[in-house]
């Protein structure tokens, strides 16, 4: 009988072969697997909810907030200075003397900065939205990447929202000399100072805003700050399987110098806007020493944008002449003067 030989190298091409179709009915199941997923509505995207998951999930939409944060380009600070605040509340006493030099002869005379008791105590703001847990699970949690970037640009707008709101309330809210921001009657050495037009149409305001002092204050407490709340044994959570995340913040704002700004509810013309840049001119501390203000911002809203730009950039008037103001102040407009 023929007994057929079998060497290494035969046993070893044999094996080679087995091992490569092995390879090939496995690699067949798995791209099957695989099509079925990704054809099968129900199981794309299943999360697995865990402590590592979540906290990707917080840098994913932290990311989406910070990013909507960093597309606004705010206009507070182009009329309020920031103050950092170490506490509840801060006291500007200093504000009722504005600072000017005068001759030394004798002694130095020293002016007090305890004159008034104008404080800005510090408001808690918050901003937060819930995510059902199912729809983390279903990985459907992109469609909340927009929220997030929208929530981070309010957080970014919201200075703008309290400084030019509080702005327009000056022709009703007090300021350190207890008197309206903007009013008629400021009490200033024996005598009273305007920086009021009157009138009862849309707020335009002249400002002074070249100082290291704005008219205006932005006091932070605690910056912005995205957190969220994903814990099993959150009340939230349990009860109504529903994570939470928001931004907080503690801040406020006040008013600085009055005299650094002239609101006007009178209709915005040449005459107008001359007057008010006069009356600032002239404006001097108690001794009678001109201050030194030249206003440099002209600040209206979307119904006085037209005839504002008019008055400072325009070449030419409506009877043709020359427009002699033309360049002695920027426009900024605020939909927050609406």
């Amino acid at each position: 009988m023929f007994t057929p030989r079998y060497d290494l190298k035969t046993w070893t091409g044999r094996a080679c072969v087995l091992l490569v179709a092995a390879c090939f009915i496995a690699f067949g199941i798995v791209a099957d697997r695989l099509s079925a997923e990704l054809v099968d509505p129900g199981v794309i995207g299943a999360m697995l909810i865990n402590t590592g998951s979540l906290k990707a999930l917080f840098t994913g939409f932290k990311a989406n907030f910070n990013n909507g944060f960093a597309g606004v380009a705010p206009a507070w600070n182009r009329i309020a200075t920031e103050v950092p605040s170490s506490t509840s509340e801060e006291e500007y006493g200093w504000l009722g003397q504005f600072p000017g030099f005068r001759e030394w002869i004798g002694d130095r005379q020293v002016k007090s900065l305890s004159v008034s008791s104008y404080a800005i105590k510090n408001k808690p703001w918050e901003q937060t939205v819930g995510v059902d847990r199912d729809r983390i699970e279903d990985d459907r949690f992109g469609i909340f990447a927009p929220m997030m970037t929208e929530m981070g640009r309010s957080a970014a707008a919201h200075p703008d929202r309290l400084v030019f709101q509080l702005l327009a309330a000056g022709f009703s809210t007090t300021c350190y000399d207890g008197q309206y921001f903007f009013d008629t009657d400021h009490p200033v050495g024996t005598g009273v100072v305007s920086n009021s037009g009157g009138g009862s149409g849309a707020g335009w305001y002249l400002l002074d805003a070249s100082r290291a002092l704005k008219p205006l204050i932005y006091q932070v407490r605690k910056p912005y700050n995205f957190v969220s709340l994903t814990n099993e044994e959150d009340e939230a959570v349990f009860t109504r399987k529903e994570f939470r995340y928001g931004v907080d913040s503690r801040s406020n704002v006040g008013y600085g110098f009055w005299q650094m700004a002239y609101g006007s509810k009178q209709t915005l013309d040449l005459a107008a806007y001359t007057a008010a840049r006069t009356a600032m001119m002239k404006f001097t501390n108690d001794a009678g020493d001109p201050l030194g203000i030249m206003p440099n911002l002209l600040v209206v809203g979307p119904s006085n944008e037209r005839v504002a730009l008019e008055l400072v950039r325009a070449e030419r008037g409506a009877n043709g002449a020359d427009n002699v103001m033309r360049g002695t102040a920027e426009v900024l407009v605020s939909p927050w003067l609406a």
